[in-house]
Order: C-alpha cells, then structure tokens, then sequence
C-alpha cells in the first residue's frame, strides 16, 4: 500500500487529471478555511465582550442615585436622591459579611496648572479602595491612603499621560499643581488599561473635595465590591438586599425604578458573555455546515473519479489484482489529496487570523484566533471522511467483475 510504485502511481494520476485534482482540493481547502476563519471570528467576539470589562474589577456594584417618580411615604415625586458619608459607614455596618471594600467617587472636571502649562482634566475624589475597583496600576510614587482620607490632605495622584502633557518628561512627584484654584502635590503617577482617557484622570482624597465644596459630606455615587468567594449567586444576593436597604433608608418605592440604579458588573459580564457565546455557536454552527459542505463535495468528486477509472480499474483485476489492491490505490489517493488541501487551508486560515489582530474592533471582533488544536482535530476529520468518501465507491468498484468493467464506457 506505501510501495514506491504506488505513490509513483498516485503522483502520475495526479498529473494526468490536475482539475479534478485541484477541484477536489480546493473543495477541501476552502471549507477547513471558512472553518477556521468563522470560528477565529466567534473567539474575537468573546475577546471584545471580555475587553469591555478587562479595565475594572469583576465583583463591583456601582450605586447611583436618580429622581423619584412617584410618591412615597409622605415624599412627593420628582425628588432628587442623594447620597453622603453617612451612606458608606452604614453600608459598612450592615454588611461585613458581603462587603471587600468600598469608595465613594465625586466628579469634577478642573483647569489643571503647572507652572506655563494647562489643561482641562477629570478629577475623581475617591477613597483608597478605589485603586482595587479601577485596577489602577501605580508607575511610581503612591496611591491615596486612609490618612489622607482622615486628614483631607492636598495630595494627588496623576495619570500617565496628565504627566506627559503637564511636565514635559520631568519628574512630577514631589510637585505642586493648581487643580480648579487649589494647590495639590502630585504624590503617585498611575496607568490604566482602559486607554488614554482613563490616563487623563487625576484623584484626590474624597474628603479634601468635600470641604472645598463648603464642607459637604455629598458623594456622587458609591462603589462597593462583594467578596469574589461568593460567585455569581452571592453577587445577585447581595445587589438584592442592598437595593431594599438603600430604598428603605432614602425612602424610595419599590416600584420606582428611576430612583435608584444598581450596575452589577458581574452580571453585566455574564450576560454579555452567554451572549457572545450564542453568537459564537451560531458561527460555529455555520462554520461546521461549510465542513459538511466539503465533505459532500469530496464525496461527489470522488464517486465521479471511481466511474471515470471503472475500465482501468478491470484491467488491473483483469492483470491479478485483488480488491485490497484496488481499494488501497483509490483510498491512498483520496486521503493525500484531501490532507494536503486540509492542511493548506488549515495554515491560511491561521495566518489570516493572526493578521487581521485588531483591524475589525469596529465590527466587535478583537484579536480573533482559534485554537491549533481544534484546527487539527477538524483537519483530520475532514481527512477521515475523505478516506470514507473514498472508500465507499472504491469498495463497489473493486466488486465489479472485470468484464463488466471493461464493456464500461
């Protein structure tokens, strides 16, 4: 079956009938490349769903107050909430069991000095736990820390990028900057995955801007962060019972919606994520059916190729040979063919894939790839029901007797 004339034979078969062969496999190759490429495509929609979460922490609630729109308890509608310190300690108090960390965040936008330099920048007033929430990451000096929140210190702590426009590649620690009229010292200089306007932000101790604003104790929202131990379940829990505590403490119905919001990213994820995977098993379904597409081509083409070589095929059963002969010659033929396309459309899919990175973020497709694994194992078997699609008329042929096969015209 692996003599050095078969394969001599095979390669002169193949040079004698070079469309059938190129249609056989390009057949092949076409559909383990749609293959590759849809699958590729199904992975680069679950990396942009997971990139939209990648730059803040997974076990975060975000609490933010609205306005009412119906009465209650006394309360007329159209009612503004608002949230204060006293919030974060009574959250606090009330769930040490769920809670890993919480921060308050206050939003201001500032003319920000130093020396002839200015600019228009973000900054967030917000609590040491904050660093966690953001997955602030510190290039040097240090973040906010619970004694600048006790003693509303003038500290601040600068993105990458606020250094790069302000300073102009000097060493901003250590210096004085002019935040909306208040001198500031630049303390730590951080970066942020989430891109260059996360890296324009600048953060200060909440407290500091509280009193800057006449000593108010108003924050804009709150963040807390469930324990991760606590799963999916556990997260759905807790948002649960914090909405009714904080409904029942500002006096806000149960019913009104617009209130009083929860973004729970954990569950934001999880949907996201089953639904990048739906989209995914829909590609995946598309990319399987250009397989099975391949398969049926192959197994036309090959049913043709046995009805073309009947009489060669009674001549050589005619000259002594067996039908394991026969089978063999065929199935070894059909196997090359479709391993050699196979794999070809395998690599270009491949190389495709690694090419395009992030040229399709627009069409939500980031980074696409496939595994090299799966794009062997579903190489081999399209190479597996080319044999069988070889096999099934190869086996019919070497039956027929050969003076049957040499009257065949």
């Amino acid at each position: 079956m692996f003599s050095r004339d078969a394969w001599k034979e095979i390669f002169e078969t193949i040079q004698k009938n070079k469309l059938r062969t190129f249609l056989s496999g390009f057949t092949v190759a076409l559909g383990i490349f749609i293959f590759v490429v849809l699958f590729g495509m199904g992975n680069g929609l679950i990396n942009t769903f997971n990139e939209f979460f990648k730059d803040d922490a997974t076990n975060v609630l975000y609490i933010f107050p609205g306005r009412t729109t119906e009465p209650y308890k006394g309360y007329k509608s159209n009612r503004r909430i608002e949230f204060d310190n006293s919030d974060l300690a009574d959250i606090k108090k009330n769930y040490p069991m769920f809670l890993e960390y919480i921060t308050p965040r206050i939003s201001r936008n500032n003319l920000v000095k130093y020396k002839e330099e200015s600019n228009n920048y973000s900054t967030r007033a917000v609590g040491p736990a904050h660093q966690f929430a953001e997955k602030t990451i510190i290039m040097k000096g240090r973040y906010l820390n619970v004694e600048d929140i006790k003693n509303k210190t003038k500290t601040a702590v600068i993105g990458r990028l606020v250094e790069k426009d302000l300073f102009n590649g000097e060493n901003s620690i250590g210096e004085y900057i002019d935040v909306g009229g208040s001198v500031f010292k630049v303390i730590g200089v951080f970066q942020d995955e989430g891109g260059d306007n996360e890296e324009r932000n600048i953060y200060i101790p909440y407290t500091t801007r509280q009193l800057i604003e006449k000593n108010t104790d108003k924050i804009d929202f709150i963040i807390t962060a469930f324990k991760p131990e606590m799963g999916y379940v556990g997260a759905m829990a807790f948002e649960k019972t914090l909405d009714k505590f904080m409904r029942s403490k500002k006096y806000i119905s149960p019913d009104d919606q617009n209130a009083l919001f929860i973004r729970n990213v954990a569950d934001q994820l999880k949907q996201n994520q089953q639904f990048a995977r739906i989209l995914q098993m829909i590609v995946a379904f598309v990319a399987f059916g250009t397989i099975i597409a391949g398969i049926i081509g192959i197994s036309n083409i090959m049913v043709f190729v046995v009805k073309e070589r009947t009489k060669e095929l009674g001549i050589r059963k005619a000259l002594g040979a067996t039908p394991r002969v026969v089978i063999s010659t065929i199935l070894v033929e059909s196997v090359f063919i479709t391993a050699v396309s196979g794999f070809i459309g395998m690599f270009l899919g491949i190389i495709l894939l690694n090419s395009l990175g992030d040229k399709l973020e627009d069409f939500f497709i980031t980074n696409p790839y496939l595994n090299i694994g799966m794009a062997i194992t579903a190489t081999l078997v399209l190479v597996l029901f080319g044999a069988i699609a070889g096999y099934v008329p190869a086996r019919r042929a070497a039956r027929i007797k050969p003076i049957v096969a040499l009257r065949d015209e």
